[in-house]
């Protein structure tokens, strides 16, 4: 990293916080359109029923399901990043870890959504809280919904306390700089850190536990939500590779989609000397770590499905590679597994264009792999004479363009409004620096 000093460092992240452009108002609120056309989309379905997606017999699983593994994969990186190099005191995580926990708990939110418009009828949502109701009915926790609700919330919870934990040295940075209404807003969101000896050592014990914390839940959450299919009986879906598989995908999209903020961010905020060129090649060098692993889990499935001589285990995997979802499936394998290994080669990770190319490659790929796992199958399961096909409604595609708008539209208030790269760690960074000359 090149050279900062402690000015710098402040200078250039406090001036992201300046007020914002035309532009920016521009994309916030197209952003925000999109986020309305979500949520219009969605109470239509809630007044007219679950009827108008295009889910039915024998899909019955679609964009919803998607959409949401999607995004709970999407979170787990951020986690990696700000929480499991943390404890692994990798240095190069420190410019984009405050960004990465921040796209973890927005694509949280966005996930959580989804089971609520899978629900249909989302005014029962209270009967998966345990609480006592006039029907004495009490939640299945036999039932993966349910193992969705808790896995969530929980991860949720200890990503938001991570994050708000890590902010608080520097929203107290902002407020000694700010005036008026904002300084007073920042007092209250800094919790009357004065930066004592006590207080930076009750900071450090508890962003090391949120971190400790938060880091097997990486692993639990997306464990359980591969659970949600491999409780199934469902050919293609009941298998054990499923939990490993989940998470490694999880974080190979999760990385992708850091690539994907962090470019743009680096660019428009000046940040080339705090985001360096190392940075990101070493995202990518992760990048091609994670794609080796989904190939292998990849062609472990293929490996499995064959050395059982099951026949519909065998079949399901021919039809997914030569059948009605061909396409998919070889734009997942593609974008998710050869595409990355371009990564190999030091011309493409250190090429701004190429970093951002592919990882816009490997989240359509992603997107896919999730599309290819929850569709085919049940598209494609024991009765041939029940097979189907499925395709999203515009409803279906409303929500989900709202999704993608829900996240990008915080992303953009929180880059604006919050500090978007951690002072403290930086300063961290190049304390450590100049002590070991």
């Amino acid at each position: 990293m090149e050279k900062l000093t402690y000015a710098e460092i402040d200078n250039t992240v406090l001036n992201t916080l300046e007020p914002p452009t035309r532009m920016y108002w521009t994309i916030v609120t197209l952003l925000f359109a999109g986020v309305v056309v979500g949520f219009a989309c969605w109470t239509y379905q809630i007044l007219l029923g679950i009827g108008v997606a295009g889910q039915n017999n024998p899909v019955n699983w679609g964009t919803y399901l998607i959409n949401f593994v999607f995004w709970v994969g999407i979170a787990h990186s951020g986690t990696l990043i700000s929480a499991i190099l943390y404890l692994l005191r990798a240095e190069w995580r420190n410019p984009i870890a405050r960004a990465a926990e921040t796209m973890t708990v927005f694509a949280v939110m966005t996930a959580g959504l989804f089971p609520f418009i899978h629900l249909g009828r989302v005014w029962m949502v209270y009967y998966m809280i345990p609480i006592p109701n006039q029907r004495t009915l009490w939640p299945n926790f036999q039932s993966p919904l349910m193992f969705d609700v808790v896995a969530i919330s929980t991860y949720f919870t200890v990503s938001v306390l991570f994050w708000y934990t890590g902010l608080m040295p520097d929203l107290a940075i902002v407020r000694d700089r700010a005036t008026g209404v904002r300084k007073k807003v920042f007092r209250v969101l800094s919790l009357g850190w004065t930066g004592k000896y006590e207080q930076w050592r009750h900071y450090s014990r508890a962003y090391l536990l949120f971190a400790a914390l938060a880091t097997p839940l990486v692993i639990s959450v997306h464990s359980v939500v591969s659970w949600d299919f491999a409780l199934g009986v469902i050919p293609g879906w009941h298998t054990t590779i499923f939990a490993p598989y989940f998470v490694a995908g999880a974080i190979h999209s999760g990385l992708a989609m850091v690539l994907t903020l962090m470019i743009p961010l680096r660019k428009i905020f000046h940040y080339e000397r705090i985001i360096t060129g190392k940075v990101l090649e070493r995202v990518a060098q992760t990048i091609v770590l994670t794609g080796l692993i989904v190939g292998f889990a990849y062609g472990t499935e293929q490996f499995i499905a064959w050395y059982s001589r099951n026949t519909v285990e065998m079949e399901i995997f021919r039809f997914r590679a030569v059948g009605g979802f061909a396409l998919a499936f070889w734009i997942m394998v593609i974008c998710n597994t050869i595409i990355p290994l371009l990564f190999f080669f030091k011309y493409f990770r250190t090429s701004i264009f190429w970093l951002f190319t592919i990882s816009i490659l490997i989240n359509i790929g992603m997107w896919y792999e999730r599309y290819v796992i929850i569709i085919s199958s049940v598209a494609h399961d024991f009765i041939p004479h029940a097979w189907g096909q499925y395709f999203p409604t515009w409803v279906e595609f409303g929500i989900m363009l709202g999704s993608f708008s829900l996240f990008f539209f915080l992303f953009f208030l929180f880059v604006k409004h919050l500090p978007s790269v951690s002072m403290t760690e930086m300063k961290e960074k190049v304390h450590e620096e100049a002590a070991h000359g």
